[in-house]
């Protein structure tokens, strides 16, 4: 008797792979830092952007524990995954610097430094992904042909 784990390797669920647990946690910090911003009543592009961002992290994570990515085939889930990835990144690198500046609240620094962290696990989840494409180019996004199975005689 094999168990699930044991019959293929590539059908592990999300919430126990690698990238699940970065992805929550990119999640729950941006999350925090909306919250943060939110109660501090800090500028609303601030909470704009994390909230935009909180969503689409979530949309991606609903995603993959439902194994949309390996249904709709027809378009290139880890490529789109490492763009938001980088543009996360950006976002909210240039939202926790400028809640650092000088002239405000503490819980809109407190904010800021927890977006830092969110910005750290993005890198790190653009990483994971890259490398899942890098060391396995043939995984289940690449279509095999007919041609390539081998005859047996």
């Amino acid at each position: 008797m094999e168990t699930e784990s044991q019959q293929k390797p590539g059908l592990r669920p999300f919430c126990f792979s690698v990238r699940g647990p970065v992805k929550m946690l990119r999640l729950a910090l941006t999350v925090t830092s909306m919250t943060l911003f939110i109660i501090a009543q800090a500028p609303e592009p601030y909470i704009v952007i994390t909230g935009f961002e909180a969503t689409v992290i979530l949309f991606f994570i609903i995603l993959y524990i439902l194994r949309l990515d390996r249904l709709m085939k027809w378009l290139f889930w880890p490529l789109l995954d490492i763009i938001n990835s980088m543009v996360t990144t950006l976002f909210m690198i240039v939202v926790s610097v400028l809640a650092l500046m000088p002239e405000t609240t503490t819980l809109i620094i407190i904010g800021g430094v927890v977006g830092l962290a969110a910005a750290l696990c993005c890198i790190a989840d653009g990483i994971l992904i890259y490398r899942k494409l890098l060391f396995n180019p043939s995984g289940p996004y690449q279509k095999k042909n007919v041609q390539d199975k081998k005859e047996v005689l």
